[in-house]
């Protein structure tokens, strides 16, 4: 099935003549999630429907590079391109403030991650997916003893090096595009396809792969020189080290994964719908965490 990015209407398998139409008639309403998608993603300029259709069934093609290959040259075009996410750039040498925001708006996200995760494991039927999520649950959030701490008590650990207070972080309620992010991923998990759900959450372990530079990235996830000195506190380290570290094979596993089954499965194009509804609101949650680290500047 091919499924619209923005508001999950379905149409035929490979049917990108519908799906342009469909983006047509949504735009001459004026409608702004389908309006802004096009702009972000096919074209600015305004085009006839068949037009339209070939630009899209050329951005979906994954023939050549695989889907794996095509949702990571997708994620690094909107987070590491000639004009890397704003998120990203200031968390290059991150201000305390930058980093409260980061430690109260994602204990929220990582919650979701869970759930994600858990929804996942109780849809597939798949070995190979009940372990790899396994792991990824004990890893974001369960964690393995006081010898490796899960993700969320690194980052609970970071935030109060940087003097907030736990019972604050957790008793914060999100900002609402924080909110809304959380809502679509819940959404997906309850709704979609198990391999949706995967293509939802893991490719956006990316956004810590230290490797995509080697695929075209403009910059890493943070300047990793900051891992050295007093820049930033050893809890700081700490959280992002091991982001720096665990995601890597994290993001790529789930990708392989996702390339094995989606295909022969035939949800390969109901994911890649879904992946590029995903990165949009991670794109929105991450400008959540720059607004939140703002309020800590003005307090």
């Amino acid at each position: 099935m091919t499924k619209c990015a923005v508001c999950g209407v379905s149409f035929g398998w490979r049917d990108y003549e519908t799906l342009a139409g469909h983006f047509c008639d949504e735009a001459r309403k004026s409608d702004p999630g389908h309006i802004m998608w096009l702009n972000k993603n096919i074209t600015k300029k305004k085009c006839d429907q068949q037009t339209l259709s070939r630009e899209m069934m050329g951005y979906f093609d994954y023939g050549r590079e695989g889907l794996k290959g095509w949702m990571k040259k997708r994620f690094i075009e909107r987070f590491y391109g000639a004009k890397p996410h704003p998120f990203v750039l200031a968390l290059q040498h991150p201000s305390k403030a930058t980093l409260l925001g980061y430690v109260v708006e994602h204990q929220h996200f990582l919650r979701q991650w869970t759930r994600s995760c858990a929804y996942i494991m109780g849809k597939t039927d798949q070995v190979d997916v009940t372990l790899y999520e396994l792991d990824n649950i004990n890893t974001e959030f369960g964690g393995y003893g006081p010898e490796r701490l899960s993700h969320y008590e690194l980052l609970l650990r970071m935030g109060e090096s940087l003097g907030l207070p736990r019972d604050q972080i957790l008793h914060t309620p999100p900002l609402p595009d924080t909110a809304w992010a959380i809502k679509s991923w819940n959404e997906i998990a309850e709704m979609s396809h198990w391999l949706e759900t995967m293509a939802a959450m893991h490719p956006l372990e990316l956004i810590a792969n230290r490797n995509l530079r080697q695929d075209g990235a403009t910059v890493s996830y943070f300047d990793p020189s900051i891992l050295k000195g007093n820049e930033v506190t050893e809890a700081t380290k700490n959280f992002l080290r091991e982001g720096y570290e665990a995601d890597v094979e994290h993001s790529e596993e789930a990708m392989d994964l996702i390339e094995k089954y989606a295909p022969e499965r035939g949800v390969a194009e109901n994911v890649q719908a879904t992946f590029m509804k995903s990165i949009d609101a991670f794109d929105r949650y991450l400008m959540a965490r720059l607004e939140r680290g703002k309020q800590f500047e003005s307090s």
